[in-house]
């Protein structure tokens, strides 16, 4: 195996693998990514191509195989993998689905999920390697909250609409900055820290998943102490038969001065805040693809104790019944 630094195009000073030997291979990249189960498919040999820059909680690589291989990692376990094609093809059977990726399509792998893989010879990514408890981490910033479990996204990436597109551009801007000699240059700094929090909230707000619609753009300008006090009291005690007068007390004011508050800060009452973070729970919990509760069972775990008025709520709010996941 020859480690080198090669010259073929992105991140070409940054080369960490120059191999065809299908085992050394597979074992230098699981040192960077997991470890997996890595087979050729079809024809004789493999030439691998690796290059690779980590930053502090995001890494970026390009890698091709150079021969048809099939890639079973099983569950990433502590990281996401989104998969953007530069060139060729791959097959990618992740959360329940099948994604045929190319330039024109690519993927994000989540971490609690089992993968499999067949890259075809041609085929040579752009791979963002985002830590889980990062991107985490961001999210609840987003969602000005903490969320009730894993984010969890759609593995489809479509890189023709404007979203996919965008997510693209950045992926590709980080690693020519890198190029350009303007970020992961050594000790991580300010620049390379914006740069990883500005792609994770970019995913989160471009790239459907689980949290979509509890993630927002903007978290707010700094608010009274009383207003913080109540939204994470709301947050924490949402599934208890709450009302205003409990939000109000735990918040240390008079229960009208709160409702006047509320309006000033989020355009709405306490108790149609607490039933959208109520929504927002159930929605979450219904959108899982595994091992999923009954719809009775999610509503009165989030807190409703009326079915009708339940599903009447969440069809307003989302535009489905709860049954329709």
């Amino acid at each position: 195996m020859e480690q080198t630094t090669g010259s073929d195009g992105l991140l070409a000073a940054h080369g960490v693998l120059r191999t065809n030997d299908l085992d050394a291979a597979r074992h230098a990249v699981a040192g960077r990514f997991c470890d997996h189960r890595l087979t050729l498919t079809a024809g004789h040999s493999v030439s691998v191509r690796h290059n690779h820059v980590g930053g502090q909680h995001i890494s970026l690589n390009v890698l091709g195989y150079g021969g048809d291989v099939a890639i079973d990692p099983g569950m990433l376990g502590d990281f996401y993998l989104l998969q953007i094609p530069l060139t060729g093809e791959a097959l990618i059977a992740h959360r329940g689905e099948e994604v045929c990726a190319s330039p024109e399509r690519a993927s994000i792998l989540n971490p609690d999920r089992p993968t499999r893989m067949r890259w075809r010879a041609d085929c040579r990514k752009l791979l963002v390697q985002i830590e889980e408890r990062f991107l985490h981490s961001v999210a609840e910033d987003a969602a000005g909250a903490a969320l009730p479990g894993p984010v969890r996204f759609d593995p489809a990436v479509d890189l023709r609409g404007r979203p996919g597109r965008r997510l693209r551009a950045l992926a590709l801007t980080m690693a020519q900055a890198v190029d350009a000699g303007r970020l992961y240059t050594g000790k991580p700094g300010l620049r390379e820290m914006a740069a990883e929090r500005e792609l994770a909230r970019q995913l989160l707000a471009l790239q459907p998943s689980n949290v979509s619609h509890m993630v927002r753009a903007d978290t707010g300008a700094a608010r009274p102490v009383h207003l913080r006090r109540a939204v994470e009291f709301i947050h924490s005690h949402y599934a208890e038969p709450i009302g205003l007068d409990d939000i109000a007390a735990r918040a240390g004011v008079h229960p009208r001065n709160l409702q006047i508050g509320f309006k000033r800060a989020f355009g709405r009452s306490p108790i149609s805040y607490l039933r959208d973070v109520r929504l927002d729970a159930a929605r979450y919990h219904l959108s899982a693809r595994q091992n999923r509760d009954s719809v009775t069972e999610t509503a009165f775990a989030c807190g409703f104790s009326h079915l009708g008025r339940f599903s009447r709520d969440y069809r307003a709010r989302f535009g489905q019944l709860p049954s329709q996941g």
